[in-house]
């Protein structure tokens, strides 16, 4: 057992690839669209490939921290597991940017694929097929992260550490992601329009 890969994994987690990357273009993301440093509202005031590019940055660095963590012990002990859940917890609370970082949706993303592929790529499934059905991002975000933990119990049984993580993470997202979820029932949350702002 390797503690040391939970600090290493909440280091990369708290990596803020969208606020560097707008500094680098002069903008604090901070400051526009919804005031998040996450892939969505980046690619809203930097543009798509920004978004894009934040993404998938976020995306790897939650995959590297569990691919780590795996290569210092048992890849399916409870190290690497909870190396997975701190590298999220380092992007939602970043001490680079007085701990409020993004919603931890890509970096759960990696984090997922880097424990349990199959999931990871239902999940994926999931949040596409939202996606393309309402054009909201957050209630695709939601929608995934919901049936991530049922998925574990059904796809991927026999690792607790993993379904409690998976829970845990799950809720993250919804709590990071509350005020979408009022935006959504007061009727005024963003979507796209084929490549559109709506």
């Amino acid at each position: 057992m390797h503690p040391i890969s939970l600090g290493i994994a909440f280091f990369l987690g708290s990596l803020p690839f969208g606020f560097w990357l707008g500094r680098l273009k002069g903008v604090d993301v901070r400051k526009h669209g919804s005031g998040n440093i996450g892939a969505t509202n980046v690619g809203r005031v930097l543009g798509s490939g920004w978004g894009y590019l934040v993404f998938a940055l976020d995306f790897g660095k939650g995959w590297l921290g569990v691919w780590l963590a795996g290569k210092m012990g048992d890849p399916a002990d409870v190290w690497v597991v909870t190396a997975g859940l701190f590298a999220v917890l380092g992007h939602i609370f970043t001490p680079w940017v007085g701990f409020r970082g993004g919603k931890g949706v890509a970096t759960s993303a990696g984090v997922l694929l880097g424990l349990t592929p199959l999931v990871g790529i239902v999940v994926a499934a999931v949040w596409g097929g939202t996606f393309l059905a309402c054009r909201i991002v957050s209630v695709a975000s939601l929608l995934a992260a919901t049936a991530f933990p049922l998925l574990v119990l059904w796809l991927d049984p026999g690792r607790p550490a993993l379904q409690w993580v998976a829970w845990v993470m799950a809720l993250l997202v919804w709590i990071r992601h509350r005020d979408n979820v009022m935006r959504l029932i007061q009727g005024k949350e963003s979507g796209f329009k084929k490549g559109k702002k709506s």
